[in-house]
């Protein structure tokens, strides 16, 4: 997956936003260029992986993109994220070859819902 051709910037870049999925919730906090993607497992199975990754996205409606990274232990991340409803699925690799397809709400962080502990 390519970055868009005309180089705008993704609505999501610069900002951070919290993820919550049936038994697991996290955070990513996009880079102000949108190519990569600080995220940090905040609650479910995986609490306390964190890490940094580059990420490849495309705008596949107004307001709705395919973000995708690949994680250092090898997990495969790709998210549906729309940002006008607030909604995101994902689908999801495990290291241990698990693949879990989720669904639920998308919100915007501000400074004050980031600590140091969900961050790498």
């Amino acid at each position: 997956m390519n970055q868009q051709s005309n180089h705008t910037l993704p609505h999501f870049a610069g900002r951070a936003f919290r993820v919550d999925y049936d038994g697991l919730s996290a955070h990513n906090i996009y880079a102000a260029d949108g190519r990569s993607v600080r995220y940090a497992i905040v609650a479910g199975p995986y609490t306390g992986a964190s890490g940094e990754s580059p990420c490849d996205w495309r705008q596949i409606a107004e307001g709705v993109y395919a973000i995708s990274w690949q994680e250092a232990n090898g997990a495969t991340v790709v998210h549906i994220d729309d940002f006008a409803d607030g909604r995101s699925q994902a689908f999801f690799t495990a290291p241990d070859l698990s693949f879990h397809r989720m669904q639920g709400g998308l919100v915007e962080l501000d400074a004050a819902d980031i600590t140091a502990s969900t961050l790498p």
